[in-house]
């Protein structure tokens, strides 16, 4: 027998919580919330706008791995580098896939202030599917499902074995059930922005709206919304980085409030707010780490660097995987062996990299840190 969901119960989708319980947790996020974009308006245009691409490549990356899915982190920061104007110096081609969540992510967070439509939401999922295709399946795009294929289940497990944990409204509710959601989200509220947008993504998964791509442009609503709180388009912290980092709470307190034949949803407002304040506390890993790039680069403005070197010593500042060798640095730069072991020596010179102990061609690079201010 099919389980009872939350949007099968009848007061459905008049959600409740205990604002009581709340309010301290809502205030401290909110004094997060400004403190972050305080500290960000004083760094200056520079800093903040490296402040923005970082984030904004964490979200796209962390958003598409929730789903299982792995994207390039050089494309996808060189496709929002191209979009924004920003000269990060060698721009990485990037695929249809990682353009179309790209497209997707800064249109919800630059154009936060204009209405959420069907046409809007329609485009977002077309752009996450160029090809028409997910994975190895056919998927119908730029539409709403119509569960042809038999009902829309969140299901885990081997085939024949799977574990059903939500089952979303049917196909033939979906028009009227999402004209609901866009009036509600495009009009204007007297309650808490923050607030809202933990409500859109609750209501939005669940209902679940598309054939696929539904987690990743819930997390672009709930981007979206939060922009709204702060009214600005520029992004300092990630959602869905910290949601990649609980992965396997959030799962769990989604299932828990769409199965527990409840409207009262407050534990998943608790959950959603203090995850968001984890967000924002992370956010100042990200700014010490671009400080300590400004750091390093008025330490050795002087120092006569090729594009070359400038690129790769940037790659290891935004924090390179693995230890740099010159077969390595070779790869990244297109240059030849003989060339990066002199622009490596080079490096070690001037005192900007370190030479492990290795040796041979399995010599290992890295950068030596500064001395403290």
């Amino acid at each position: 027998m099919r389980r009872l969901y939350i949007h099968d119960l009848p007061e459905w989708p008049q959600l409740q919580w205990n604002r009581d319980r709340l309010a301290e947790t809502l205030a401290a996020v909110r004094l997060q919330q400004g403190r972050l974009i305080g500290h960000m308006e004083g760094l200056g245009f520079r800093l903040r706008t490296e402040a923005v691409l970082q984030t904004l490549t964490s979200d796209v990356i962390k958003s598409s791995e929730i789903e299982g899915e792995r994207l390039d982190a050089d494309q996808v920061r060189s496709s929002i580098a191209r979009k924004l104007g920003v000269d990060i110096g060698a721009l990485k081609p990037a695929d249809r896939n990682v353009e179309g969540v790209v497209e997707m992510t800064l249109d919800a967070t630059r154009q936060y202030d204009q209405p959420l439509t069907t046409k809007r939401l329609f485009g977002w999922q077309a752009a996450l599917f160029p090809t028409g295709w997910s994975a190895m399946r056919k998927i119908k795009t730029g539409r709403w499902r119509d569960d042809s294929t038999g009902p829309m289940q969140v299901v885990s497990g081997p085939e024949q074995h799977e574990k059903v944990h939500f089952e979303a409204p049917t196909a033939a509710l979906i028009p009227g059930e999402m004209k609901t959601f866009l009036k509600w989200f495009n009009a204007d509220h007297t309650g808490d922005a923050v607030v809202k947008a933990a409500l859109a993504h609750l209501w939005f998964v669940t209902m679940h709206p598309f054939e696929d791509g539904n987690g990743r442009i819930a997390r672009a609503i709930t981007d979206m919304a939060l922009a709204r709180s702060e009214g600005s388009p520029q992004r300092f912290y990630s959602m869905s980085a910290q949601i990649r980092q609980e992965r396997n709470a959030y799962y769990d307190i989604l299932e828990r409030t769409q199965s527990g034949g409840s409207l009262d949803i407050t534990p998943w407002m608790d959950w959603f707010l203090g995850c968001l304040g984890r967000a924002i506390d992370g956010a100042q890993i990200n700014l010490k780490a671009i400080l300590g790039k400004a750091r390093f680069w008025e330490t050795f403005a002087a120092a006569p660097l090729n594009e070359r070197q400038r690129n790769v010593v940037n790659r290891l500042l935004d924090g390179f995987e693995g230890k740099l060798t010159t077969s390595k640095y070779a790869k990244l730069t297109g240059c030849s062996h003989d060339t990066a072991l002199r622009d490596m020596l080079s490096l070690v010179e001037l005192g900007i990299l370190g030479r492990g102990e290795e040796g041979g061609r399995s010599t290992s690079y890295a950068l030596r840190e500064l001395a403290p201010a």
